[in-house]
């Protein structure tokens, strides 16, 4: 039975790559043709992507969280005799969907899009084993290695290592941008996952959002003292008490629970609020945990929830998905008073709660100094206007300054 690559369709027009967020399917698993088999994430949604193929799942040649080029393999499929790949976003899937090819069309304008494949060149059947990724990968030869001939049915190192000492080695696509090589003058430093995922958020962030800041002194009274009654117990800290304040906040503010749709008509508006927290891993790197069902949690369950995702956090795992509406920064605890947050699609908005200082405030014919932080709130336009945004923030300032527990 002849092997095959699954590839990134064209997800929209004008797209170039896309964040692979989730499998739906695992190796071994026979797939239907038209099946949701994996999840993406483009600047315009979240959307399922359905097998053009029936077939049994072989293996998927990329991890989730990876941000790929569209036309890129991430998986192999075992399919019929007779069955071959076509291009990238053009007719059916194969020799026998004859009729079934308009439905195909028409799907790629609903919630779901059509995995169909761009041609592979050289070794069309080839596997990859999953030790030789790497070595391509280490070698800066992923994006080239059907082009490499191989000895049998599955490329191993060696094979890359002929390939190599042949001269072998071509140019990089002229859509993609050439492998960096260190010189005398500078060293060439490979960003992390998470950095990459990050920043193509951040820039999908800069394509479809309009972004407007506001910000808020908020009296910071009530939940340091809070903190002060609870530290010595392992209560939680300040920090997580704010998160706290956000939730209900945002229970009654719909437009800080919603994304916009892809047609800019409609809103889609969560039930549930699924609170992100930034948090800072070594080197400078960041990942967005994220309590899920906050808005039905106590607030002794939510701040043990919180602790538990941020621990999962740490570990690299990114949370975030198209419910994380909006997504609380502490900045604070990096010494910073006042920052201006980036909006972090799929977030819709960021609040950033700066370091606490002391701020005099009149006492009758002097003064006195209250703890106060500086809450900053960048928002996507299009969501909420101004006094949306303004009355959200209202909100999220009662909430604390009336904190209790």
């Amino acid at each position: 039975m002849p092997i095959i690559s699954i590839r990134i369709p064209q997800l929209g027009e004008g797209l170039q790559e896309a964040l692979l967020v989730e499998f739906l399917k695992k190796p071994g698993d026979v797939i239907k043709r038209d099946e949701a088999i994996y999840v993406m994430e483009t600047d315009k949604a979240t959307t399922d992507v359905e097998s053009p193929y029936d077939g049994k799942l072989i293996e998927w040649t990329v991890e989730t969280g990876t941000v790929l080029q569209i036309g890129a393999e991430i998986g192999k499929i075992e399919v019929a005799e007779g069955v071959k790949e076509v291009p990238t976003g053009h007719g059916p899937a194969d020799s026998h969907a004859t009729s079934a090819s308009a439905d195909h069309s028409s799907s790629s304008t609903s919630s779901r899009a059509t995995a169909e494949p761009a041609v592979r060149g050289g070794e069309g059947g080839v596997m990859i084993p999953p030790k030789t990724r790497k070595y391509l990968k280490d070698k800066g030869l992923l994006e080239i290695a059907d082009q490499i001939p191989c000895s049998g049915k599955k490329l191993m190192p060696e094979d890359v290592d002929a390939f190599v000492a042949a001269g072998g080695v071509t140019a990089a696509p002229a859509d993609k941008a050439a492998p960096l090589t260190a010189t005398d003058a500078y060293d060439v430093v490979n960003l992390p996952q998470s950095q990459i995922v990050l920043n193509y958020r951040l820039v999908r962030g800069t394509q479809v959002c309009v972004p407007v800041t506001v910000m808020s002194e908020i009296n910071w009274s009530a939940v340091e003292q809070a903190r002060q009654r609870t530290k010595a117990s392992g209560g939680p800290t300040a920090f997580a008490m704010a998160c706290w304040c956000v939730v209900q906040a945002l229970k009654q503010h719909d437009k800080f629970r919603s994304v916009l749709s892809s047609d800019g008509r409609a809103l889609k508006v969560f039930k549930r609020v699924n609170l992100g927290v930034a948090v800072a891993l070594p080197g400078d790197e960041m990942v967005t945990a994220v309590v899920r069902d906050a808005d039905q949690l106590s607030a002794a369950d939510f701040f043990q929830r919180l602790a538990q995702q941020i621990e999962i956090a740490r570990d690299g795992k990114d949370q975030a998905d198209e419910s994380t509406t909006l997504t609380v920064s502490n900045i604070g605890k990096a010494g910073m008073k006042i920052g201006i947050p980036a909006i972090v699609a799929p977030a819709v908005a960021t609040l950033a709660i700066g370091e606490t200082y002391a701020l005099p405030v009149p006492d009758g014919s002097s003064f006195k100094f209250q703890p106060t932080v500086t809450a900053t709130l960048s928002f996507d336009h299009r969501i909420a206007n101004g006094v949306g945004a303004a009355n959200f923030l209202n909100a999220v300032k009662s909430q604390i300054e009336s904190f209790r527990w």
